[in-house]
Parts: C-alpha cells; sequence; structure tokens
C-alpha cells in the first residue's frame, strides 16, 4: 500500500518540540509569577529524586543507571506542581476582574451545570463593571449555588433576594449561596478556592435530578445582561456538562 503524502503545512518534529518547549516555558513563567521560589522546589525535587536513586543504584550496583531512571521519574512530580501553581497565578489574573466568577466556573471538569452569565446584576446607579454587583448559578448535586461578585455590600444584599427566590422556585432543594472577594465570613471565598467550595457541599441530589432541575431553573429566566468589559469566560475553559 503506498504511503499517503505528507502534508507539506505540517510542522516537523522538530518545530512541534520547539512549540511544546515554547508552551511549557509560558506555564513555567505563568507558575513563577505565582510562586518566585519555584525554581528551588523544581531544583529540590529533581536533586532529592536523583540522590535517592542513586543510593539505591548503590545498593543494586548501578548506581549510575538507576540516577538516571530517577531523573526521568522526577518530571512527574514536577509537572504536576507547575501545573498547580500555573492556575494558582491563572486565578490571580482574573481576581477583582467583572465575570471573574464566570470564568473560574469555566475550569470546572465535570459534575456542574452552570451559566457563564450572570442572573442577576445590580449596577448600582454605576456604569464602571468593577461596581457591578453579579450572581451566577451552578447546578450540581449538591443542590443550586449562587455566586455573587462586585462590592461586599450590593453583591451579599442581591445575593440574598436571589437566594430567596431561587429557594421559592424549587422549595425542596438545597440553595448554596457564596460571595466572591476579600473579607472574613463563612460564605466568603476567594477565587481560587470556588470550584474547590463548591465540590465540598454534600451531594444530595441524583445525576437523574440535575439537569431537570437546571432546565426549570432556565426555562423561568432571569437577567440576561452581556458581560462587561472585563473577562471573557469562554477563553478561560470551555463549559463542561454533568454527565
Amino acid at each position: 500500500m503506498a504511503r499517503a503524502p505528507k502534508d507539506p503545512n505540517r510542522p516537523g518534529i522538530i518545530q512541534r518540540s520547539k512549540q511544546r518547549f515554547a508552551q511549557f516555558g509560558q506555564v513555567f513563567g505563568l507558575a513563577r509569577a505565582a510562586e518566585p521560589r519555584l525554581p528551588l522546589y523544581v531544583g529540590a525535587i529533581v536533586l532529592g529524586f536523583v540522590i535517592i536513586g542513586a543510593l539505591i543504584g548503590a545498593a543494586l550496583g548501578h548506581p549510575i543507571y538507576v540516577a538516571f531512571l530517577a531523573l526521568l521519574l522526577s518530571s512527574f512530580p514536577v509537572l504536576l506542581l507547575v501545573a498547580r501553581k500555573a492556575e494558582r497565578g491563572a486565578y490571580r489574573q482574573i481576581e477583582g476582574q467583572p465575570g471573574e466568577v464566570g470564568a473560574a466556573l469555566g475550569s470546572i471538569r465535570r459534575g456542574w451545570s452552570f451559566q457563564q452569565e450572570p442572573v442577576a446584576m445590580d449596577a448600582g446607579g454605576s456604569r464602571d463593571p468593577r461596581q457591578m454587583a453579579m450572581i451566577y448559578r451552578a447546578v450540581g448535586r449538591p443542590g443550586v449555588v449562587l455566586i455573587a461578585e462586585g462590592p461586599a455590600g450590593r453583591a451579599t444584599k442581591l445575593l440574598a433576594l436571589e437566594r430567596k427566590r431561587t429557594a421559592r422556585l424549587i422549595p425542596n432543594v438545597p440553595v448554596h449561596a457564596l460571595r466572591v472577594g476579600t473579607g472574613q465570613g463563612p460564605d466568603v471565598v476567594a477565587t481560587h478556592q470556588l470550584v474547590k467550595r463548591m465540590n465540598a457541599f454534600d451531594k444530595v441530589l441524583t445525576k437523574h435530578e440535575v439537569p431537570r432541575i437546571d432546565k426549570r431553573l432556565r426555562s423561568i429566566g432571569g437577567v440576561r445582561p452581556p458581560i462587561p468589559q472585563g473577562i471573557d469566560p469562554t477563553r478561560f475553559r470551555g463549559k463542561t456538562r454533568p454527565r
């Protein structure tokens, strides 16, 4: 069988390798911005693996060979560390910007159905997007989670109103309320901790009930204003429906 003709537009191995290294460099730079001591941590991990590998190899009579294998194995924890720090750096970039909750919800991989547009908002008479209080909604097995962002006073008040409204629509479903921002309080959460906090709620619904409740809430509707100038949530990560 004749081979398929090579695509002249397809990048070669060397070019693809350069692209991957460039991408890793960007991710590492983002991670280092979030954790300046990251190179020290990476060096400590690699050195620790190599030393342990050399000691084990010396006992087996092959110190160099085992140390080399340990060096290769060290890449796994290094990549995991860099990925986590880069994710934290990405969250830091969006903190305090309009639409940060929608962007954070975009990082959910599965288990939740959500809208990246706010379901309620209060501009407070201001045209500044940073002064808008907005409420986002997510539906999952823990129930309905309403997340507020914006000035603490208006966001808290709007969150309470939307929670009462939602509870009347679905009286037998738990409705949780969170506010993204700074300050103290059981309902206040940082942007990078939002998804973790949502997943920490007790699961009370079945997988079949989640889409039914979400469909009911969407059919009733609510405020659907355009996202103010700030973050484009679709560029953070795409929406994932519950499986």
